[in-house]
């Protein structure tokens, strides 16, 4: 293993000053190491002609399981469509008088900004068949707002 020159030594002193680094070059081989004595494939170092790059992929022990969670079964009174949260009715409650923005809807549920919940809950909404695009075609249009679907509307009438 050769260590070469650090192409940008103010940034390699600045990660050994805050001992992210250690600078002697024994990264790769303490990585090759440490695969092999867990029983791991080789890791794949990867770069191109000009050193410009530099990928490394370790891969995944052989017997490693990656257990999958267990689908939660809906009851059966519940409806596929049903909203979960207490942010969805809201959503929907909001939209029974018309169609609204995200940023509309955000200003109704007090929000400073449109939050990561909301977008959520609305991408649910709309898988759910319980609201709709007004403009389809333009799913990131500027304009775009939602209304609800008949679905939704019964829904939030308590129908």
């Amino acid at each position: 293993m050769i260590a070469r020159d650090c192409r940008n030594s103010r940034l390699g002193d600045f990660l050994k000053e805050l001992n992210l680094t250690e600078g002697r070059g024994t990264g790769l081989p303490k990585i090759r190491r440490f695969m092999a004595r867990n029983g791991s494939p080789e890791p794949v170092f990867e770069t191109d002609n000009d050193s410009v790059y530099f990928l490394t992929t370790l891969p995944i022990h052989t017997e490693f399981k990656v257990e999958q969670p267990e689908a939660q079964s809906q009851p059966e009174s519940q409806p596929e469509s049903q909203p979960e949260s207490e942010l969805a009715m809201k959503v929907l409650g909001f939209l029974a008088s018309g169609a609204l923005s995200k940023s509309e809807l955000s200003k109704k549920l007090s929000q400073k900004a449109i939050s990561g919940e909301l977008n959520k809950q609305i991408k649910q909404l709309l898988e759910g068949a319980l609201i709709e695009r007004t403009i389809p075609d333009k799913p990131n249009s500027r304009l775009q707002k939602y209304k609800l679907t008949q679905q939704g509307a019964d829904l939030s009438n308590g129908k």
